[in-house]
């Protein structure tokens, strides 16, 4: 069987069927919520073994003119996805068991695919669907994701100074607190030596303020709490892929103590086509690093980029053990940074 590039349509309906599932979740409860946790929990993990890989890229130049609007959709969703399950989850609608499937389905949602696509969004140049998402990672509490990513991970990717490039044999949860904070300082730094009207901080911080006054009107402190907690969840994901994306690759310095340029070899990549669709491409990060603004339907797998031996949502719950994920990993990397 030869190998395509995925259509668009795999993107639309691995998303955004998902969102409708925990929609009806929210609000009917029963087996939508089974369907919506076995969706984000166990189907990626199922059709990555049965389907075969897609190696195939999109033809050079092209378009999609559906792209954006699957984008702007999806940020939608996220936004109106954190009222309806702050609402169910505070309200008496539901049992406590199909809270806690609410919440962990809606926060897995939120960290796997209203992450990617505002990921996506922050690097159009439409200055509408930039602040889409902007909006998105407000809402989660973490906008300074927005400055960070662009402004710094893209920059120094693969070097010391990325917070977000796992250092080889950095364990997740100690990346987790490092990346954290750093990213939030270094975004800081990076906009304040910018010029602006108003400082995107300010605006980052203000648009979560008004988040948090939603889930207050929503659920009261209680719909604070939740809001809260599936914000934490999508923000551990966010780090996640960081980690599993850039776990030990590390650029050369020149003798001029300049870094090589950011090249293929500076991401782990995966092929498989069910979480590909997923997570709209995300795991072709190679090629994003070298062409952010591509569309991520044609975003394209280099032959000598690294690649996972597992899809990325697998690879990132074996990050999840630290001394499983170095022991697993230590093989795959050696191969291609052999130990100093």
């Amino acid at each position: 069987m030869s190998a395509k590039p995925l259509p668009l349509a795999a993107f639309a309906v691995a998303t955004l069927l998902p969102a409708a599932l925990l929609g009806l979740g929210a609000t009917l409860g029963g087996l939508w919520l089974g369907a919506a946790l076995f969706w984000m929990c166990a189907l990626s993990l199922l059709l990555d073994q049965l389907l075969p890989l897609v190696e195939a890229d999109a033809p050079e130049g092209a378009e999609f003119p559906a792209a954006d609007p699957l984008l702007a959709g999806l940020a939608l969703s996220a936004l109106a996805l954190l009222v309806l399950a702050t609402h169910a989850a505070t309200s008496g609608s539901l049992t406590l068991p199909q809270k806690a499937a609410l919440l962990i389905a809606t926060g897995l949602w939120l960290g796997q695919i209203a992450h990617p696509a505002a990921h996506e969004l922050i690097h159009r140049s439409d200055r509408r669907l930039f602040r889409l998402g902007v909006l998105v990672y407000s809402a989660l509490l973490i906008g300074h994701h927005a400055s960070s990513h662009r402004l710094v991970h893209h920059r120094h990717v693969a070097t010391a100074q990325d917070p977000a490039t796992a250092r080889r044999g950095e364990g997740f949860w100690r990346f987790l607190l490092r990346a954290g904070w750093q990213g939030f300082r270094q975004g800081l730094r990076a906009e304040s030596a910018r010029p602006h009207r108003l400082h995107p901080y300010l605006a980052y911080l203000g648009l979560a303020a008004l988040a948090l006054g939603v889930a207050a009107a929503v659920g009261g402190a209680a719909g604070v709490a939740v809001w809260t907690a599936l914000a934490l969840h999508a923000q551990m994901q966010i780090h996640l892929s960081d980690y599993v994306q850039h776990y030990g690759l590390t650029r050369s310095v020149a003798a001029d103590g300049h870094p090589e340029p950011v090249g293929p070899a500076h991401s782990w990549n995966t092929a498989h086509w069910f979480s590909s669709a997923l997570l709209l491409n995300a795991p072709r990060h190679s090629d994003h690093h070298a062409h952010p603004q591509r569309p991520y339907p044609a975003l394209r797998l280099p032959p000598d980029a690294p690649r996972l031996p597992w899809p990325l949502p697998l690879a990132a719950l074996i990050a999840l053990v630290p001394p499983l994920w170095r022991r697993l990993m230590r093989p795959h990397l050696s191969r291609i940074r052999p130990p100093q």
